[in-house]
């Protein structure tokens, strides 16, 4: 296996690193999803880079933040794929490992109004381990914010929230949801959930209302939550506090790829020194961009496209 290598902003800091997954995303249009035991037929097949992990550092890059990937794709034309589009955007990735395992592969299906199923092989992302978070101690000593999500090991996001340096902030997607332990939930800042996720952990005590799950999510110590709420925007929570914030009105192309959008979006506004709520602002507007087009990466907005400053 290599380490691959690319002169980028390391020597001056990121704004962003993220650590996650990679992935190849086989995309197929459906006029409405199968049923169990049912056959319907698609469009042609497109492939495009994808995995949350990607997607995050890809989205963030574009809107301008100083961004790295930590991350392990397959000696195969699905991870040059990859590595070509995280070069492309801007993303140094000193950070990606090559080899061990073939790429990670998202198998989507998306209908008429946008929305998305989503089946994930992991391959090499689960083949990240805490020795590479150890390994990869500079890249993280350089990160303003960190982020991660759950399409890689949960033991290895927990090295993350161990090591993370002084004064770094940690922002996780606990996305696909799994129990999280204490201490990778009091480095969370924000926890950054969709009512889905929510839902799974709080389990049967969740209630009916967003600020109640982010209170409660709070109560399990969190220093910050964000709630995503789609079209409605996003609620944010800390102290105690919750607000929300509106989205702009569009009309949805497809969804793939806007949470992480957002997410990146957040994670790089945070790291700039904005509160919660002015950086859940500006990550509402570039989710909603991203809506607005079809793919993952190719529907992520640079900021002149969001009116940022």
């Amino acid at each position: 296996m290599t380490l691959e290598r690319q002169n980028g902003s390391g020597a001056n800091g990121y704004d962003l690193l993220v650590v996650g997954s990679a992935n190849a995303d086989l995309v197929v249009g459906v006029e409405r999803r199968p049923a169990a035991g049912e056959t319907v037929l698609g469009s042609d097949l497109a492939v495009h880079p994808g995995g949350k992990g990607a997607n995050q550092a890809v989205a963030a890059a574009r809107l301008g933040a100083r961004t790295a990937l930590l991350a392990r794709v397959g000696d195969d034309a699905h991870g040059r794929l990859l590595l070509d589009s995280q070069r492309a955007a801007g993303v140094d990735t000193a950070g990606i490992l090559v080899g061990g395992a073939p790429t990670g592969v998202a198998l989507i299906t998306v209908d008429p109004s946008g929305d998305n199923s989503i089946v994930v092989s992991p391959g090499a992302n689960a083949r990240l381990t805490p020795d590479d978070i150890r390994a990869a101690g500079h890249l993280l000593a350089r990160a303003r914010v960190v982020s991660v999500q759950l399409e890689i090991p949960l033991a290895t996001v927990a090295e993350v929230a161990r090591t993370l340096p002084p004064g770094a902030r940690l922002v996780l997607n606990p996305s696909p949801p799994v129990p999280l332990p204490l201490d990778v939930l009091a480095a969370c800042d924000p926890l950054v959930v969709n009512e889905h996720e929510a839902r799974f952990i709080l389990g049967e005590s969740a209630a009916q209302q967003p600020e109640e799950w982010a209170q409660a999510l709070l109560d399990l110590g969190p220093r910050s939550v964000v709630v995503t709420l789609g079209a409605e925007g996003a609620l944010v929570a800390a102290d105690g506090a919750c607000e929300r914030v509106p989205s702009p009105r569009v009309e949805p192309v497809d969804t793939t790829g806007a949470g992480d959008a957002f997410t990146a979006a957040l994670a790089w506004r945070l790291g700039q020194g904005e509160t919660l709520v002015a950086a859940a602002g500006f990550a509402v507007r570039v989710g909603a961009a991203a809506v607005t087009r079809e793919g993952a990466q190719e529907s992520f907005p640079t900021a002149e496209e969001v009116g940022a400053a």
